[in-house]
């Protein structure tokens, strides 16, 4: 798959990033040779190839889950401009 220079430019509108007319053939070239890996990448018969999470086989540490920092949460509640059943309330922002 290639790019042509409008689509690189249609790409860039929807992405709202300003390109220069120079700059469009640059980027068409670099966005094709990242689908030509892509398409290098999709070619590998990956047919018996267990997915994995992590290159190596390593275990995570993990710490026991206890509380570090003391309830604060009526004194924040207490200061708080609005709050309702435990909730902060703030200003409609979408409708």
């Amino acid at each position: 798959m290639s790019l042509s220079i409008e689509q690189v430019q249609r790409i860039a509108a929807l992405a709202r990033i300003e390109l220069a007319a120079g700059d469009a053939e640059a980027t068409r070239d670099k966005l094709n040779g990242i689908f030509g890996l892509i398409e290098q990448m999709q070619a590998v018969d990956t047919s018996g190839v267990e997915p994995m999470s992590h290159p190596q086989d390593v275990a995570q540490r993990l710490r026991t889950d206890v509380a570090t920092e003391p309830d604060r949460r009526d004194e924040f509640q207490r200061i708080a401009p609005q709050t309702q059943a435990g909730l902060y309330l703030v200003p409609k922002v979408l409708e």
